[in-house]
């Protein structure tokens, strides 16, 4: 290791708060993608794409599509990752938004099993690989640019913002399909759910407007500048950053876990076993996407205000209990009481450290494999987390007969995520302390590789 060379974050609050929001939209995008996605897969891909199973294995296949763009992001995070830490983070940013637009709207216009047999499936499952690979390298470089732009002390609240992206595509996604499901069932299928995917067009080109109008990251410059980037990223992160990268991974597997079985696998178990209607437990979403919002940018600045260490100690307990809570309102079948437990368990409690957590993955790598490494942890925690639980939600509904059996696996996958969590707020603060910057806040040091 060579002196660190420090570049200076931007004074500009106003360009600050820009590259933020221009950060959050793109990952808002996005999120809309993989959101209308899954709630196709839990509500008309089983009917549309697999229509010679049972309910079983038409829920199994359907849901196993959408692991496949789970287990495509680390791909995704390899490839992106590299370019981000070689070449910078906006060019990447604006490359990975343009691909999932692509993908969205190709499945928007795909013809169902009834008119192209088996190969609908086998095009569809293609068009999700693809979404996963452009998700891989999406969400670091959203976080960084972010969180490089701002100054330390600041920098858990500005790398929240991009982290609101999930809340707001989601608001978004949940609400056009929303209206979606009110048609009568067979407008629905037949043409319906594709109206979501086809504004993913419309939706992209406005997130390319403003990502065009963005400039790169001044600590990506000064680092290129000083040729101080890693020549193999990935090479470098497998030697001398595994230990981080283990705990980013296992640090978010909770969080994905839940997230995904609370957003889709819960529609349709809701409908199907407990009769509840869709639209019910999709308002229920928006109520809490929105409830997100602010919980999430709060998280961040507590961070920022009271240390991560408390944030990251409280906040995954209180997601033990919104799962918890969660689970048995929609057992409950009562409409007003899963109401209740979305926007409660999910919007609250479940979020109150959500958005603490992107800067702290961030201060785990230098910034010449930051990139690379906080985007493999955590697509690799997606895989495990987001692309499997659904898959295992089924086998243990199935298997059991009972929801609490999948409480229970989340309750477990949180219980891993909080341990790995303190675990990075001791490796971080070990990292402030050699660099001489106020612990908890400052960024890792710029070196050579």
């Amino acid at each position: 290791m060579t002196e660190s060379v420090m570049s200076p974050p931007s004074d500009d609050a106003t360009k600050v708060r820009k590259i933020a929001a221009a950060s959050m939209a793109g990952t808002a995008l996005e999120y809309y993608d993989f959101s209308i996605y899954g709630l196709a897969a839990a509500l008309v891909f089983p009917t549309l794409f697999f229509p010679q199973s049972n309910a079983f294995v038409g829920a199994l296949a359907s849901f196993g599509t959408l692991a496949v763009g789970y287990f495509s992001r680390p791909l995704g995070a390899v490839i992106f990752g590299h370019f981000g830490d070689k070449i910078g983070r906006k060019p990447v940013l604006v490359i990975t938004l343009v691909i999932m637009g692509v993908a969205s709207t190709a499945i928007g216009l795909l013809p169902t099993y009834e008119n192209i047999g088996a190969w609908a499936a086998v095009v569809l499952v293609s068009l999700r690989f693809l979404q996963g690979v452009a998700f891989g390298g999406e969400w670091g470089g959203a976080i960084l640019m972010a969180f490089e732009y701002a100054r330390p002390e600041r920098r858990g609240f500005f790398a929240s913002v991009p982290q609101v992206g999930p809340a707001v595509g989601t608001l978004l996604g949940n609400a056009v399909f929303l209206l979606v499901t009110l048609l009568p069932e067979d407008d629905m299928l037949s043409w319906g759910w594709r109206v979501p995917f086809l504004l993913s067009a419309v939706l992209v080109a406005l997130g390319l407007i403003v990502r065009l109008k963005i400039a790169e990251s001044p600590e990506f410059t000064a680092l290129k500048a000083e040729g101080m980037s890693a020549k193999v990223p990935l090479a470098e992160v497998l030697h001398s950053h595994r230990k981080p990268v283990l705990l980013v991974c296992g640090a978010f597997l909770g969080y994905g876990a839940f997230s995904i079985v609370a957003l889709t696998f819960l529609v349709g178990y809701a409908r199907n076993t407990q009769g509840v209607s869709s639209s019910i437990t999709l308002a229920a979403i928006l109520a809490t996407c929105m409830v997100q919002i602010p919980v999430i940018m709060l998280g961040g600045y507590a961070a920022d205000r009271f240390g991560r260490r408390r944030i990251m100690t409280a906040g995954p307990l209180a997601a033990i209990a919104g799962t918890l809570l969660l689970f048995w309102t929609i057992d409950s079948a009562q409409p007003a009481w899963i109401i209740i437990g979305y926007v409660v368990g999910m919007g609250v409690l479940f979020t109150s450290a959500y958005g603490a957590q992107p800067a702290l993955f961030a201060d785990s790598f230098e910034p010449s494999v930051r990139y690379t490494g906080m985007s493999l942890g955590y697509q690799l925690s997606n895989v495990i987390g987001s692309g499997l639980m659904p898959l295992v939600a089924t086998l243990l509904l199935n298997a059991t007969g009972t929801p609490y059996a999948i409480a229970a696996a989340i309750v477990v996958a949180l219980a891993v995520s909080m341990a790995c969590l303190l675990a990075l707020v001791r490796l971080s603060t070990t990292a402030a302390a050699e660099s001489k910057s106020p612990i908890g806040t400052a960024p890792a040091p710029i070196t050579a590789a």
